[in-house]
């Protein structure tokens, strides 16, 4: 499914656009905060940017992943913290269609405002434990990585099932984990986030000391969607939970691009007096990384679009297809690394500066590509697909 770009710019997509501006201008404000700053996060969330893969049913717009990647996109080109919040969000969002509509409607509120950060892990050493109670569930635990977690309303938790002390174990003898939803005023926040990047991300981790939470506001973690429209279709999961993910990364790319493109029209070097765009290796490095942003690009806007074709036709994507999009995702990820590498280096010490955005956005890749989405494991997993075998992780 190839992307027309003669269509008119999506609404959402033109307020992403509008808001990279913003977040352009407080970045260093973010770095120093490490959150969105509380403006522009009432700014982002007004625009509802934080909410576009909300259910309908629940009062969100329920938005295609396509259109989702390119507003994610475009506001991680100006600053990747404040785009992963907005990917972290979406996902949270898509998550909550496990609940019954009514449920996502108490937690979204009317007209619908759902900001949701926390864990799908639960946990180590702390891990989140709940027990069964009269009416619902008592939780323990903390958790980490709970990006966006001064923004949000509510904390996603992932725990083990207990029965007394002891782990419930499920038939194939593994932990069986349950997700709930607590209120955030119910948590506190544990302040970890000293990091190399994505420092404006907040990610801190979490602790919840015995709180009672309803059994409506608790699945199974394995549960299936209770939506039945094309954009939880459960074949297409993962794929379309980590769409945004790819954005993210490759707009950092193409931010890091567009950032030499204009130091190097001004910009020279120390022992250098020619300007960096009338080198040949700058220009060759430039090219090169353009070429690996733009071809990663397309090919998770063709894979993702394959797999949303088949999901709005009404019918599962195949395994085929699930695995082209999965690994368009992962492999845009790994190709975003390595163009930021290129043009990090291409702009010698003008890249070190944090008045500039190179050097950010060198730090905020590095650290995206450690994200799930991007497993190196997943190009085996996707070739054992392509030569017809079963990959053993979930979601192929």
């Amino acid at each position: 499914m190839a992307l027309d770009l003669s269509l008119p710019v999506p609404p959402i997509v033109a307020e992403a656009m509008r808001l990279a501006k913003a977040a352009r201008a407080v970045r260093a404000e973010a770095e120093r905060l490490r959150q969105t700053p509380p403006d522009l996060a009432a700014a982002i969330t007004a625009a509802g940017l934080y909410q576009m893969y909300l259910p309908r049913s629940i009062g969100g717009p329920e938005l295609d992943p396509l259109t989702v990647f390119r507003a994610v996109e475009e506001i991680s080109k100006a600053d990747g913290s404040v785009g992963w919040n907005v990917m972290i969000a979406n996902a949270m969002a898509l998550n909550i269609a496990r609940l019954p509509a009514e449920v996502g409607r108490e937690l979204a509120g009317t007209p619908a405002d759902y900001r949701a950060s926390g864990s799908a892990r639960p946990g180590g050493p702390s891990a989140g434990r709940v027990w069964k109670a009269p009416g619902g569930y008592r939780l323990t635990g903390q958790w980490n990585f709970a990006s966006g977690i001064y923004n949000a309303r509510w904390l996603y938790c992932t725990a083990i099932e207990m029965e007394g002390d002891t782990p419930r174990l499920n038939a194939a003898g593994k932990p069986v984990l349950r997700a709930l939803w607590v209120p955030r005023e119910h948590v506190t926040i544990v302040d970890t986030w000293a990091v190399m990047g994505m420092r404006g991300t907040g990610s801190q981790d979490f602790t919840v000391k015995d709180v009672f939470v309803p059994g409506r506001r608790s699945v199974l973690s394995d549960g299936l969607a209770k939506e039945t429209t094309p954009l939880f279709n459960h074949r297409a999961r993962f794929v379309f939970l980590w769409t945004p993910s790819a954005a993210n990364a490759l707009g950092i790319a193409r931010g890091a691009i567009d950032a030499l493109t204009e130091i190097a029209t001004t910009s020279a070097s120390t022992l250098n007096t020619v300007l960096l765009r009338d080198r040949p290796a700058v220009q060759a490095r430039i090219g090169e990384a353009d070429a690996m942003v733009s071809a990663a690009r397309a090919y998770v806007l063709d894979a993702v679009g394959r797999v949303w074709d088949a999901a709005i036709g009404g019918r599962d994507p195949t395994d085929q297809e699930v695995a082209q999009g999965r690994l368009a995702i992962t492999h845009a990820m790994h190709e975003s690394v390595r163009a930021v590498d290129k043009i990090f280096h291409a702009a010698g010490t003008n890249a070190i500066y944090t008045s500039l955005p190179l050097e950010a956005a060198f730090r905020d890749i590095h650290v995206a590509i450690q994200h799930g989405a991007a497993l190196p494991s997943y190009f085996e997993s996707a070739g054992k697909v392509l030569l017809g075998l079963r990959p053993d992780d979930p979601g192929w």
